[in-house]
């Protein structure tokens, strides 16, 4: 008879987990072809479950063509070859949690979930169900719903400073959605030159799609307008307000510099990846490039992972306007992967003053917590022992550790103590010993534990 413990299902339900045991049997030969499965009564009252349980899992094997019915004489094995093992079942549910909490995670960003406003935006979503109809039901435009791209052309235009059309705005499923239509619509036989150090994700996207990357140092002032000359790339990926690592922010003179650039050579662009700007906490954004482009050179991207939650998937593309035709001829096909009703909540939330609202309350916790890290850096025993660099800006800083050891060591170290790491050479960067720490991932109860640790390994 066959036994299967149903207590180690995990999260599955009685008959998907009794199916795939079976069906593990089957594949590894446990269960010959030709051999006769026990009748679902006694199945049932051997496995004490239920009658239904059974039926529904001997249904779901034959379906697959693992079993066959064979009229008044029950089920039989049917002949599978034995191939690449499937896929194992899922742990039992206590197994799926983390062997073990680090004590600081560095390579855990964090998000400001905690803050996101459930309660305004479950209103705004009845809302949006109730009065929109069937307009939920039928598809939008490819560039993504109207509503939504004209409150974030105001939205736009209030914030940052930027004139754009609804028609040059391009809805998308995150950030790496978009790089991908990049790609599509510039071409992947151009050079694309991308920041290093910098997040690996934007590499990777490109060079799936077919494109040649290039890399573009980013100094503590951002990339040097020359090197990009000289590098031959003919689209230049970057995050001029706050970059990623390294936290430099691009100055005017440098900006006009690439800005030149991009104008004075056939199809070059720029494409401004605007990610964590809401999050300055000194004085007000920084201008974007997008804002003192005459020449329709920049493509502005931004995303609402950051600000709201990263599950909503929600990103957009501002497009200069001579190439919002050519979108349309080559990506026209494409249909917005983001529902509808989504986008038509998230316009009722930006137009209604929510976005600007929740944006304040997140920079006031981030600025409170920024803070906390760095008094308990101070009164640490890391004190005179580190150096601090972009504490005034987004979502993470770096800080020196004065120390002789190298970045691996100390990464191998921190593991050992529970201290998950993160430098900049992690990313590409040339400078040791200067780790990115990101605020919103810092569990600040356990912070003065981790940094006593972490001052150990440096002795």
């Amino acid at each position: 008879m066959l036994t299967y413990d149903l207590e180690e299902r995990g999260g599955l339900s009685r008959y998907d987990y009794l199916s795939r045991r079976i069906k593990e049997d089957i594949r590894s030969g446990v269960l010959a072809a030709g051999e006769k499965l026990p009748s679902k009564r006694s199945l049932a009252a051997h496995l004490r479950v239920s009658l239904s349980t059974v039926e529904s899992a001997y249904s779901q094997l034959a379906a697959e063509g693992y079993i066959v019915a064979r009229e008044k004489r029950g089920y039989f094995i049917c002949a599978v070859e034995r191939g690449p093992e499937p896929a194992p079942l899922p742990p039992r549910e206590e197994e799926t949690q983390e062997e073990g909490k680090w004590l600081l995670d560095l390579k855990q960003g964090g998000w400001g979930t905690l803050e996101f406003p459930y309660t305004v935006w479950a209103r705004l979503m009845r809302q949006v169900l109730t009065q929109e109809g069937e307009t939920l039901l039928r598809p939008s435009s490819n560039s993504g719903a109207l509503p939504l791209r004209q409150a974030l052309a105001r939205y736009l235009y209030r914030f940052r400073g930027m004139t754009v059309s609804p028609g040059q705005i391009v809805v998308g499923a995150g950030a790496d959605h978009l790089y991908g239509q990049v790609v599509q619509l510039l071409g992947r036989e151009k050079r694309y030159g991308v920041e290093r150090p910098g997040y690996a994700k934007i590499r990777q996207v490109y060079q799936l799609y077919g494109a040649c990357c290039i890399d573009i140092e980013a100094g503590w002032d951002g990339v040097d307008p020359e090197q990009v000359v000289r590098s031959g790339a003919e689209v230049l990926h970057l995050s001029p307000g706050h970059q990623f690592p390294t936290g430099a922010v691009i100055p005017i003179g440098r900006r006009q510099a690439l800005l030149r650039w991009a104008s004075e050579g056939e199809g070059r662009y720029i494409l401004e990846d605007d990610y964590d700007s809401e999050f300055r906490f000194t004085g007000r954004p920084i201008p974007t490039m997008q804002s003192i482009d005459t020449g329709g050179r920049v493509l502005y991207l931004n995303t609402f992972s950051r600000t709201l939650a990263p599950s909503l998937r929600i990103s957009y593309l501002v497009l200069p306007s001579d190439l919002v035709e050519t979108y349309r001829q080559r990506l026209g096909f494409y249909s917005c992967p983001v529902p509808v009703a989504e986008q038509l909540t998230l316009a009722r939330f930006l137009e209604e003053g929510h976005f600007e609202s929740h944006i304040n309350r997140m920079r006031s916790r981030y600025r409170t917590a920024r803070r906390a890290v760095l008094s308990a850096l101070a009164g640490s025993p890391l004190a005179g022992r580190y150096a601090l660099r972009g504490e005034e800006d987004g979502l993470h800083f770096l800080l020196r550790l004065d120390t002789n050891l190298s970045d691996g060591e100390l990464s191998r170290r921190g593991m050992e103590a529970g201290l998950r790491l993160a430098f900049l050479s992690d990313y590409g960067g040339r400078e040791p010993h200067w780790l990115v720490v990101n605020d919103p991932g810092v569990d600040l109860a356990a912070l003065p534990a981790a940094l006593e640790r972490l001052a150990e390994l440096l002795d």
